[in-house]
């Protein structure tokens, strides 16, 4: 009896080693996997933007953040701090901060999550009648219980809408005002029924300035950690015109496609003429016979792969810094606005080409012709 008695404790004990053993090696394996866990959900969380493209990872989320139209700016943090906040139309070229700026205003007054009290719209999509009654007037009848703040209707490119759905705005926008403000985001204003247009409070928003863009370029850059050389950066700047977000897509594109990013790899990743090509147009139009001219302009079209539409777009800023003759300047500018008419009609580029020759050859006959007139009279005088 004892036998059996001492080796049932003999048996008990080891179960319970083994037991023991076991939990403590599930132990280690537990947090080993927990640790794991949490540092991939740490990676994860490190870099959330990872796969943005640069316009919305750099996107402003505040209205502080806003690098340029400071007098707006302000005015919109004056009439939200003294809860006064009308209708809004922002009106501009693009990519200048409305659409920026209207989400930062969104954030401001109804805080991190307020997109269940915001209704966006593009109106160049949706811009039917049937989307003012339904979709419009269904958001902005309703009202959040346990919310606070206004619902903001955001109708991005409003210029879109057709007439009578602009019509159809009016109405909703009156009735509805008490917990609805709406703000409408346009490049051309004059699209804009002047019904619509008295009933919100009026901000354009202008190209930026060179040096915004340039310290909005640079922290992107250095983020980033872009290779740019300083003609690279000024291609850039010059490009873009004032448009942010033209700007920030050229640069990630060029990062994209170059280890490099200067001046040629700028224009050729958006397909625009280098300056010296464009120089040297001028130059060959300017000194070169009729048929001379044709051939060495074909031959740079067909090299570069340039249009003549886009060579005329840059030509025309070179021919405005040359002292011509006023006669002579005014006869060089009508005409190529009229090639430039031809070939958006779908004109043959030969024809409009050789047209583009013939002007030159007739704006350096007239300007010879002005210079020994005014020879003569200085003479007599």
């Amino acid at each position: 009896m004892d036998d059996v008695e001492e080796e049932q404790k003999n048996r008990s004990s080891s179960s319970g080693a083994s037991a023991a053993g076991a939990s403590t090696a599930a132990q280690p394996a537990a947090a080993s996997s927990s640790s794991s866990s949490a540092a991939s959900t740490r990676m994860k969380s490190d870099k959330p933007n990872e796969n943005l493209p640069w316009v919305e990872k750099y996107r402003p989320t505040a209205l502080d953040e806003l690098i340029s139209h400071t007098d707006i700016i302000n005015t919109v943090n004056k009439l939200i701090d003294g809860n006064q906040l009308p209708h809004l139309l922002f009106y501009g070229p693009p990519g200048t901060g409305k659409t920026s700026t209207i989400l930062a205003v969104a954030r401001k007054i109804n805080g991190p999550k307020f997109q269940s009290m915001v209704l966006e719209l593009n109106a160049s999509d949706e811009r039917g009648i049937d989307v003012v009654r339904d979709q419009i007037k269904d958001f902005a009848s309703s009202r959040k219980l346990f919310s606070t703040g206004l619902k903001l209707v955001i109708l991005d490119e409003a210029d879109s809408m057709t007439r009578p759905a602009q019509f159809a705005l009016r109405r909703v926008i009156e009735k509805y005002t008490k917990n609805t403000r709406f703000c409408l985001l346009c490049n051309y204003i004059n699209k804009i029924i002047p019904a619509l247009q008295s009933r919100c409070t009026r901000f354009r928003f202008g190209p930026l300035e060179t040096e915004q863009v340039e310290a909005r370029l640079q922290y992107v850059i250095k983020q980033e950690n872009v290779n740019i050389t300083p003609d690279g950066l000024r291609a850039l700047m010059k490009l873009a015109n004032g448009d942010m977000r033209r700007s920030l897509n050229v640069m990630q594109a060029c990062h994209m496609a170059y280890d490099v990013i200067n001046e040629t790899n700028v224009y050729a990743c958006t397909g625009n003429p280098l300056p010296k090509d464009i120089k040297l147009m001028l130059n060959t139009l300017n000194n070169q016979p009729m048929k001379k001219a044709y051939e060495v302009i074909s031959s740079l079209q067909l090299t570069s792969g340039l249009s003549l539409s886009d060579m005329l777009t840059f030509l025309h800023d070179l021919v405005l810094q040359i002292s011509y003759p006023p006669p002579v300047l005014n006869l060089l500018l009508s005409e190529m606005s009229h090639i430039e008419h031809r070939l958006s009609q779908g004109c043959n580029e030969r024809l409009q080409l050789s047209a583009l020759v013939g002007v030159f050859k007739q704006a350096v006959a007239k300007t010879e012709a002005y210079m020994k007139e005014r020879e003569q009279k200085q003479l007599k005088a």
